[in-house]
Order: structure tokens, then C-alpha cells, then sequence
């Protein structure tokens, strides 16, 4: 016999828990007094707010391949997750939030700090749970954890009356690896696959657009394998960077709105479309009505909500990324050589020409940050988990970051949540100790979530904090500058002290100003694994390139301020 505060802890330890990320609060705190006797087994870290909760456990899960796990009280402290839960929803990234509740006799009342979580987050979760009895705890965590990793993954939010907490129960272990009626991977037909090897037989020119499914899955042999047999160049989305290696010879860029020319130009240049784990989001596809309108479309997913959704398929395959690039790899012809490479290489010689070479190579000024963020990509030599915020520090590390292994790109995608990046990469140094977190991030977004220094400090977390710091929103007033006139409305920022900020927190910081100064102190912040803050002063008014504004199709890009590509023309 039990409480069912320790029924809950041993629950999460039998499901493999390892590290939590909490706060702790009054309808919470019987969970808390249990965990005095059980950090022995389970790792806790103290965060500054519970949003920074949430987005640690995510960036902890994006690395570790496993649920992360997330405790808060009621009221204002299980609020202040639901940015992340929508977040891990439309990401796909399992966590498991555990919210403290006011006592069943009390729901209903009004009760201090009782808000109506099952309500508010039923919408953007997997599955959302009130425990009312303690003899329901085992059973609700395990399922907890299947349904959060299992099929298409995502966030499960469990809330946990304060009654249930403290009332006894006996303890049997419990394990899910069923729910009748849930079936998370389906099988793909053997009529879709061999369709799907036909089509692709036939094709003149495919190509592959893949994203977060593929890393989900631990489908990146499968696809560079597939790759390999069929000749056939493959472009990322943003969720999807690291799945390849940044050197695969297949490998065309990023997609989309900020991607790679010859990521865009292919989609518009191929007879094929072979969609795996990606869901044609707007950001990917620029205006429906003309994307990939000469090509034929594969789209492999393992949630049929999505086939079809956005972008009318000629083929939806059903199924695990991971057994449909298997097995479509073992039925297509072996001995076909493609043309593409003319196209790629065309393209790249443009982009580096007109785009490139500015941003990584200037002659004067202060210094760009693409140039900061390949400067880092080439002494990490692509082996550091790069972590970003969300602006234009997100799609300057998107661009020039490399990777040479998988797991190693997290951000805020679907949602674009600023605040995102300096808690998820407190979670992705948890996960990977072993390995370098480099977190690239703008001054609005650091601002958003900068207390989280306190628990870096607290926990001794070494993650490098690279900060494009240029006095503005830096995304939005790119917006405006190109498309609302100039109008500059309440994008510029006045900025804090940073290094005295970092001192305050015990954190070494290093401001740079001088390119020359670079590698030096590149060296210096990854000389060891303590925490450090590059605080790198940036060009105000630096732009991401290319980009396709909004109301063209992937074929119309701007390679700069002045000079666009248009396919076809």
C-alpha cells in the first residue's frame, strides 16, 4: 500500500523515466514531499517558470528519442504549459505533462487555482486525463506513455487531483502496449507499394521531400538507402535538417519559404513528388495553387489525417516511414541513373554567387549572422545539437548549420514559439551530456525566457548560447521593411546589459564585435563544457535569403534585395 504520490513516482520509473522537469506548487506538493525520498532515481530539474518546463522536456525528447516528462501545480502553474503541449502537438514530440488539481470534492467550485486543464488542452493533445482515484495511477501513467510514443507521437497531459495524491492504493506495476480501437502504426498495403515502386520506376525526374517522420521513425538509413538505390535527390524540411547527413550527395537543402533554390526548383522541375513524413505545412509549399501542379505525388505518412489534406495525392501510402522506404527500396530497379545533378549544381552556383558568399564572406561591417553560424557549424565539424529559437535566428542557423548525425536539429516549428530555444536546449544537453548544445537565438526570444539562466546556473547545465543580438525583432522588421513600406512599428528593441545579466547568474559572457576576434572566440566558448554566452553584436539590418514572399509559388524567389529567380524565365 502506497500514497499515490509514490505510486506515481515508482509509475514513471517503471516506464523508464529518468528526468523530470517541474515546479512545484500547493495542489502539487504531496507529489513534491514524495520526491524528497526518490532523487536517488529520478533526476529533477528546477526550472524558473513552467513554461521553461515544458520546452526543456521537449528538447529532451527530440534528442532522446523518449517522452519527456513534465510536472507543475494547478491553476496558473498547469496554464503557463499549454503554449508547449499545442507546441509538442503540432511537432510531434512526446511529453507527458503531470498537473497537480484541486481535490475531487472541490472541482467544480472555483477552488483556489482550479482551472478546467482537461477542457483547455483536450484540443492539443494525444490524450488529456483527469486521476481522481489512486488506484487509477499506474493505469493512467503507463497509458500515458504508450499513447505520447507511440504512432505519431505527441503530448499526453494527465490531471492529478490532490485527493488521489495523498489517498492509498496498492501498487502493481502496470504496462500499455495496446488500446482497442488505436492503432498507431498502420500497415501499408502491398497494392500502394507496388504501385508506389512503378510510379517510381517511370519517373523521369523524382524527387524526395522528407520531414520530422523520418527522424520519428529512425528512418534516416532507410532513406539514404532509398536514395542511394534510385538515384533520386531528396530537399528537408525545416524539421526534417539532420535526418541526413549535410554531405549526402542526395541532399539538395532545406525547402520552402527560406530553403535552398535547388530544394524549390526540383519540386517544381519533377514528374514525381515523393512526400515522406511531412505534412506540405504553408511555410514548405508557398501558394497551393501552384505547387508541384507537373508532378505526380507519393505521400507516405502514418497519419491518414494528413494525406490528402493539403496537397491533392496521386498515392497515399499508410504506414511507418521507417518499413515503407524499406521495403519500397527493396522493389525499385537498382541500375537507374538519373539526371539531376546538372540542375543542382546550377542552382548552387547561383545561390552562392548572389546569396552565399555575401552573408558568410563580407568584406566590411559588423558581423552577419549566417557568418557567426557557420563559423560554429565548421569548428563543431556538423557533430553539435543545434537548438534555435524562433526569427531569423532560426533560419540562419536552418541554412548554414551541418550535421553529421541525426536528433541533432530542434526548434520550433508548426507553432514558431518564441522562448522556445533557451529551456529546449537546457533539455537537449540533459539528454546528451556527452555531446556540444549550441543554441542560436535573437534578443526578443532570449527575452522571453531568459530567467531559465537561473536554472543553467542551479544545474551547471553547459549549453553555448550563441546570441544574434541587433537591437530588433529581427524577422518581423524584415517583414516590414519588404512588404509593409519600411514602417518599423515597434520592432525595435533596447536591450539589457548581457554581459552583466550573465554575471549575475555566474556565467561567463563574451561580447564580439570584430570578425578578426572570431575564431578566437569560437575556441574559447567550446574549449569546455561549462555554460558560456557568446553575445555576438550583429548587422541590424542583415536579411534571411532567399525567400519566397508570401502569395508566390516555390518557382518565384528573392535571392536578395534586389534580385529575384523565377523558374522558367
Amino acid at each position: 500500500m502506497l500514497k499515490g504520490s509514490q505510486i506515481l513516482l515508482e509509475s514513471l520509473i517503471n516506464q523508464g523515466v529518468d528526468t523530470i522537469f517541474g515546479y512545484p506548487g500547493g495542489s502539487i506538493m504531496p507529489v513534491y514531499d514524495a520526491l524528497y525520498d526518490y532523487t536517488d532515481r529520478l533526476r529533477h530539474i528546477l526550472v524558473r517558470h513552467e513554461q521553461g518546463a515544458i520546452h526543456a522536456a521537449q528538447g529532451y525528447a527530440r534528442v532522446k528519442n523518449f517522452p519527456g516528462t513534465v510536472i507543475v501545480t494547478s491553476g496558473p502553474g498547469a496554464t503557463n504549459v499549454i503554449t508547449g503541449v499545442a507546441d509538442a502537438m503540432i511537432d510531434s514530440t512526446p511529453v507527458v505533462v503531470i498537473a497537480g488539481q484541486v481535490a475531487s470534492t472541490a472541482l467544480g467550485s472555483d477552488a483556489f487555482q482550479e482551472t478546467d486543464l482537461i477542457g483547455m488542452t483536450t484540443p492539443i493533445s494525444k490524450w488529456a486525463y483527469q486521476i481522481r482515484r489512486p488506484k487509477d495511477i499506474a493505469w493512467a501513467v503507463a497509458r500515458a506513455y504508450y499513447i505520447a510514443a507511440s504512432g505519431r507521437p505527441g503530448p499526453v497531459v494527465l490531471d492529478f487531483t490532490k485527493d488521489a495524491q495523498i489517498g492509498m492504493a496498492e501498487y502493481v506495476r502496470k504496462n500499455c502496449s495496446f488500446i482497442r480501437s488505436y492503432v498507431p502504426v498502420p500497415e501499408p498495403t502491398e497494392k500502394s507499394l507496388a504501385e508506389a515502386a512503378a510510379m517510381i520506376d517511370q519517373a523521369r525526374k523524382p524527387f524526395v521531400v522528407y520531414g520530422h517522420g523520418v527522424i520519428l521513425s529512425s528512418a534516416e538509413k532507410e532513406l539514404a538507402g532509398f536514395l542511394d538505390k534510385g538515384d533520386i535527390p531528396a530537399g528537408s524540411t525545416m524539421l526534417g535538417l539532420s535526418a541526413l547527413d549535410s554531405d549526402n550527395p542526395h541532399y539538395t537543402g532545406m525547402l520552402g519559404m527560406h530553403g535552398s533554390l535547388a530544394s524549390n526548383v526540383l519540386t517544381q522541375e519533377c514528374d514525381l513528388l515523393i512526400a515522406v513524413g511531412m505534412r506540405f505545412d504553408d511555410r514548405v509549399t508557398g501558394t497551393i495553387s501552384t505547387y508541384a501542379k507537373q508532378a505526380k505525388v507519393i505521400h507516405i505518412d502514418i497519419d491518414a489525417s494528413e494525406i490528402g489534406k493539403n496537397i491533392p495525392v496521386d498515392l497515399g501510402i499508410l504506414g511507418d516511414a521507417r518499413e515503407v522506404l524499406s521495403e519500397l527500396t527493396r522493389r525499385i530497379k537498382s541500375d537507374v541513373k538519373r539526371d539531376w545533378n546538372g540542375e543542382k549544381a546550377a542552382c548552387e552556383a547561383v545561390e552562392k554567387e548572389k546569396v552565399i558568399d555575401p552573408e558568410v564572406n563580407p568584406s566590411e561591417g559588423l558581423i552577419k549572422p549566417g557568418e557567426i553560424i557557420a563559423a560554429v557549424a565548421e569548428a563543431c565539424k556538423g557533430n553539435a545539437i543545434v537548438v534555435t529559437d524562433v526569427g531569423q535566428n532560426q533560419l540562419f542557423a536552418s541554412r548554414y548549420s551541418r550535421f553529421k548525425q541525426s536528433r541533432s536539429m530542434i526548434t520550433s516549428g508548426g507553432l514558431g514559439t518564441m522562448g522556445f530555444g533557451l529551456p529546449a536546449a537546457i533539455g537537449a544537453k540533459v539528454a546528451a551530456p556527452e555531446r556540444p548544445v549550441c543554441l542560436f537565438v535573437g534578443d526578443g526570444g532570449i527575452q522571453m525566457t531568459v530567467q531559465e539562466l537561473g536554472t543553467i546556473m542551479q544545474d551547471g547545465i553547459g549549453v553555448k548560447v550563441i546570441l544574434l543580438n541587433n537591437n530588433w525583432l529581427g524577422n518581423v522588421r524584415q517583414w516590414q521593411q519588404l512588404f509593409f513600406d519600411g514602417r518599423y512599428s515597434f520592432t525595435r528593441m533596447q536591450n539589457p546589459d548581457y554581459e552583466k545579466l550573465a554575471e549575475a547568474y555566474g556565467i561567463t559572457c563574451l561580447s564580439l564585435e570584430d570578425r578578426a576576434e572570431m575564431p578566437a572566440a569560437i575556441a574559447q566558448m567550446l574549449a569546455d563544457d561549462k555554460p558560456f554566452i557568446l553575445n555576438v553584436h550583429v548587422a541590424e539590418a542583415d536579411n534571411v535569403f532567399p525567400m519566397i514572399p508570401p502569395g508566390k509559388s516555390v518557382g518565384e524567389i528573392m535571392l536578395n534585395d534586389k534580385d529575384w529567380f523565377v523558374y522558367g524565365k
